[in-house]
């Protein structure tokens, strides 16, 4: 009997214990379930709202923060909801640190990509649609991510840029301005007409509708090579006009040329041939 009644008391005191954890936890843990749920709504209306005030503005840039700032909020909504029930965050933000250095040992490379994609997007100098020159390629930005950017060539070909390269190094975006200039040099022979073969240029330029009137087309004598007299012609074109333009004036100018009877020449060399005995 005795035996029993101390089992019984036991078996009470480990009741009345639960029953003390629980009073003691139990509002805890039901207000960390509710500051839960209520935290990841408001999370995800705020993101939410975020991403229908950028979505307008800058796609690319929108879904980056958006997604940015919801982890950031997420984690730290887990944080807080942890220290609500009696957990220690001490120690588990330092294992996030440790792993967070671990993780960024092992990713450098797509780390330094991270940091020029965020700086691509914040700074913006290109846009998708716009043609850039960078690490040796030229084409149109197809796509801009957090990691690479995707350009398509003239040639239709597909290249993938790693942000970290973009952001540390030069490039040239060509889409900036809705003008452009076209630079060409024409060659005539030393023995033409240098003022006629001027107006044939500024004839020209004036007959293309490509061309624009202010600024004025430039034709001036650029140099003198050691076979022609090299004229300097450059004429104010929409960027999209540029290179049609450009090609057109390559084959007018030579046919007017060739009409006016003014010599485009090219390099000649005199062979002296000498007999010995």
């Amino acid at each position: 009997m005795e035996d029993l009644f101390s089992a019984d008391g036991r078996a009470s005191e480990y009741v009345d214990q639960a029953i003390a954890l629980i009073m003691t936890y139990a509002p805890k843990v039901l207000l960390a379930i509710i500051t839960l749920i209520i935290g990841m709504w408001l999370i995800n209306r705020f993101v939410n709202v975020l991403d229908a005030k950028l979505g307008k503005k800058d796609p690319t840039l929108n879904k980056f923060l958006c997604g940015l700032i919801g982890a950031v909020l997420k984690i730290l909504l887990l944080i807080s909801v942890a220290s609500m029930v009696g957990i220690a965050t001490t120690s588990f933000v330092a294992i996030i640190g440790a792993a967070g250095l671990a993780v960024g040992l092992a990713l450098q490379g797509s780390l330094g990509n991270f940091a020029g994609g965020v700086l691509i997007l914040i700074f913006k100098p290109f846009k998708v649609g716009d043609v850039i020159e960078a690490q040796g390629f030229l084409g149109s930005v197809r796509e801009i991510s957090i990691l690479y950017t995707v350009v398509d060539t003239f040639d239709n070909r597909r290249v993938v840029i790693p942000n970290g390269e973009l952001s540390n190094s030069s490039l040239t975006n060509m889409s900036v301005y809705d003008t452009r200039r076209c630079d060409m040099k024409f060659g005539i022979g030393y023995n033409d007409d240098i003022d006629k073969a001027k107006s044939i240029c500024k004839r020209l330029i004036e007959e293309d509708e490509r061309a624009l009137k202010d600024p004025a087309p430039l034709i001036v004598v650029g140099g003198l090579g050691d076979s022609s007299v090299d004229l300097t012609v450059r004429a104010w074109t929409k960027s999209g006009d540029l290179w049609p333009f450009y090609w057109d004036m390559q084959e007018r100018v030579k046919k007017a040329f060739d009409a006016e009877g003014i010599s485009i020449p090219f390099p000649q060399r005199d062979v002296h041939m000498y007999k010995t005995e």
